[in-house]
């Protein structure tokens, strides 16, 4: 199976998982967050996954997150709203973005991965 991987190039965390996914000899797409952003679909799909917690999408420490000071604002926007904002700015995105037919996942967390990618 193979999976999109939304990352940015100068991301070391993205480095890493890139790295981990090349260990394992996952077949994967890489694509770049800032210039094309997931899509509403699949961004609605990883709010789903990370049960409507939609603060988990984003980058909180990106500086347009904090220009923007999404930090008070997220709990009050729908989720429509976050979806609509999140596809029209990737670097808001929290990375890296993982989706394939059967598989979501936001951010890298090494102990997650393993077990999300042990059948793989």
């Amino acid at each position: 199976m193979k999976f999109k991987v939304y990352y940015y190039a100068n991301c070391n965390t993205c480095k890493k998982a890139l790295n981990f996914l090349d260990k394992k000899g996952i077949d994967y797409e890489t694509i770049n967050i800032r210039d094309k952003p997931p899509t509403k679909k699949e961004l609605r799909r990883m709010l789903e996954v990370v049960n409507g917690e939609a603060k988990r999408l984003f980058n909180t420490s990106s500086k347009d997150y904090k220009a923007q000071k999404l930090k008070d604002k997220i709990r009050l926007m729908s989720d429509q709203e976050v979806i609509d904002l999140l596809a029209s700015n990737g670097n808001l995105i929290r990375r890296p973005f993982v989706i394939g037919d059967s598989m979501c996942i936001v951010g890298y967390m090494r102990e997650i991965w393993e077990t999300k990618f042990a059948d793989n």
